[in-house]
């Protein structure tokens, strides 16, 4: 490799700040003040989606309906990673699961905690467990815990 090239490491920062517009402002308002998650609902195909969406990504049928979601569901998919998580702050290993809430159509992808990545299984009963201090964002959900029967 005679013509290689020396390789440095580095990190680049990129900090950006995006409008969540006037359904993500609802949903993560209700997060925020009382510990609510809701979902909007297509009239046309029934579907719910959480997060709430503007419109159906099936029909494009625009949604104003607003549905509660259970706190709680299960996990569909999960990953390991084993590095760390800067936007949680959390050494590894991290969980992440992909959690379908109630009836929802869909899943939102969040941290499993209290539960150590041999414990976490496709189909196992979580809850959200929400942060003592919340600001308005999806991190006012901490961590989905495992429900122990």
């Amino acid at each position: 490799m005679k013509d290689a090239k020396p390789t440095c490491e580095g990190r680049i920062k990129v900090p950006y700040k995006w409008f969540v517009g006037e359904t993500g402002s609802r949903f993560f308002a209700a997060l925020r003040d009382r510990c609510e998650i809701w979902g909007t609902r297509c009239s046309r195909c029934n579907k719910v989606y959480v997060p709430p969406v503007k419109n159906c990504w099936g029909c494009f049928q625009p949604l104003d309906e607003w549905v509660p979601v259970s706190d709680s569901g299960v996990v569909e998919s999960f990953t390991v990673a084993r590095c760390p998580d800067a936007m949680f702050g959390l050494d590894p290993p991290v969980v992440y699961g992909l959690i379908r809430l109630g009836k929802a159509s869909g899943s939102l992808l969040h941290y499993i905690g209290e539960a150590r990545p041999e414990e976490v299984k496709v189909g196992m009963r979580v809850k959200a467990v929400f942060a003592d201090r919340r600001s308005g964002n999806i991190l006012d959900i901490k961590y989905f815990a495992p429900v122990r029967e």
